[in-house]
């Protein structure tokens, strides 16, 4: 039976509710499935920090938590810091862990101080723009823990630098980056034991900015709220590292120039939705799309960037607005180009897919995952025999090496936190 705590004092977490966004926990008896949020214990053992000052402490009564205070529990064993949950069967799903992070920005375009709170719920204005006028980005990004025991995030200035990109587009107010990676770092260590053993997966963390505030009109809201949450999380595709298989949509499209196919918005992703759920009920794994104005040049999957292997030459669509720039797709370029690879940025044809020796995916969620096959126009083709290819694989071992831990971060990518 795992042992937990409760911080002394007022034990409402919660801040109190705006008219625009307020959290509010299901209690344990409504909520069954969020049996596992007692707060853990303090162990002022470990060197990692949760805030800077004592008004960085968690609302309601932690006064002076300092930076060599973590949430952890209160055995000293390192593997009893870890929760108790079947980490061979996780998948990629959400799994309710301790804490969340919330700030928000008013009219005046300034953040106020964010705080954690617990995992919850939160109540939005019928009339918040981020429903109605769908005035809203996410990032994603990882932690992992080390054999050590130590834990990693994976370059969080990069995904607060999108988020800033992808703000401007969207008429919204974005943390600065400074703002952005110090929650990223407050909530990873909050929710310390929910990072997954060494191997068994890693922590998915989901910044989101919203439009909160009420509006009617077409408008941007006058109230923004930016939410961090984690979830551990084990392989994105069912198969695993193991070979996908996608078939190339040339109806529908993903993107369109001019459009917001190059931010992260959550709007590009339920357009998706409807072709990715026609192919997986035929047996693929994703959808790859074509662009919409001349039908035959590669864009990206549903939530991936795509890679085209040719006579050890590696060529990926170039960003121009209706595609994604992937943190990992930026990262694997490095890792090939430091292995000795060529790597091509260019407009790349459905032709030179279906001639390739190898394809692979990339994002935050898939890291690498080699394709297996590709469908287009009834068309098959496979890619090697059934296995991981070598390119594939050896860009996958060298990115994750680094992002656990296992080989030495010459690029200077890794945060470490603990």
């Amino acid at each position: 039976m795992e042992r937990t705590a409760v911080f002394p004092g007022n034990q409402n977490y919660l801040l109190c509710p705006s008219r625009a966004v307020a959290t509010r926990l299901h209690s344990l008896s409504s909520a069954p499935s969020l049996r596992s949020l007692h707060p853990p214990s303090i162990s002022l053992k470990q060197r990692c920090s949760l805030s800077s000052s004592s008004s960085d402490a968690i609302h309601g009564g932690v006064s002076s938590l300092r930076c060599d205070a973590v949430l952890s529990n209160s055995t000293s064993s390192e593997m009893s810091e870890v929760a108790d949950i079947d980490w061979d069967s996780i998948g990629f799903g959400i799994q309710p862990t301790d804490y969340m992070y919330i700030m928000k920005c008013g009219r005046d375009g300034n953040f106020s101080k964010g705080e954690l709170q617990r995992f919850g719920n939160i109540e939005l204005s019928p009339s918040a723009g981020v429903l109605n006028y769908g005035q809203g980005l996410f990032e994603g990004l990882k932690a992992y823990r080390t054999q050590e025991g130590s834990i990693l995030l994976f370059r969080p200035e990069e995904n607060a630098i999108r988020m800033r990109m992808g703000a401007e587009r969207m008429c919204m107010p974005a943390p600065n980056v400074e703002q952005f990676v110090e929650a990223v770092k407050k909530t990873v260590l909050a929710n310390k034991r929910w990072v997954p053993p060494p191997g068994k997966g890693s922590l998915y963390i989901r910044p989101l900015l919203m439009g909160s505030g009420a509006v009617l009109g077409l408008a941007p809201a006058p109230e923004y709220t930016f939410l961090v949450y984690v979830s551990p999380v084990g392989n994105y595709f069912k198969e695993g590292v193991a070979p996908i298989n996608l078939i190339v949509e040339h109806e529908f499209h993903r993107a369109t120039p001019g459009g917001t196919g190059g931010v992260k918005t959550i709007g590009n992703y339920a357009a998706v939705l409807k072709a990715q759920s026609i192919a997986k009920a035929k047996g693929y794994s994703d959808v790859l799309y074509l662009d919409c104005v001349h039908k035959r040049y590669l864009e990206e999957v549903s939530s991936c960037n795509i890679f085209v292997v040719k006579d050890n030459v590696i060529c990926t669509p170039e960003i121009k607005g209706t595609i994604l720039p992937g943190i990992t797709r930026k990262s694997i370029i490095d890792v090939a180009r430091s292995q000795g690879f060529q790597v091509e940025e260019r407009g790349v044809t459905v032709d030179e897919l279906l001639e390739a020796d190898e394809v692979f995916c990339t994002g935050t969620a898939v890291v690498v995952s080699p394709v297996g096959s590709i469908t287009y126009k009834d068309k098959r083709v496979t890619y090697g025999e059934g296995g991981v290819g070598a390119v594939a694989n050896k860009l996958y071992t060298v990115l994750t090496s680094l992002q656990m831990g296992l080989s030495e971060d010459n690029m200077n990518w890794t945060v470490q936190l603990c």
